[in-house]
């Protein structure tokens, strides 16, 4: 793969981490997550155009 395809996959991997993550804390503040100690969570990729369906389940431990 060429530097520009890395480049902009790292661009693109660093703004879903990092905009997941926000949401993800603001989810646990706000929330009313009834006394839950961990979130279940998914994400699901898609790119238009094409077969790919990626998912991948998780869970963040809130204690």
């Amino acid at each position: 793969m060429s530097e520009e395809f890395n480049m902009s996959m790292r661009k693109f991997l660093k703004q879903v981490g990092v905009t997941s993550q926000q949401e993800i804390e603001r989810i646990a503040r706000s929330a009313d997550l009834g006394g839950r100690t961990s979130l279940p969570v998914k994400v699901v990729l898609t790119a238009e155009g094409t077969d790919l369906n990626h998912v991948v389940e998780g869970e963040i431990n809130l204690s």
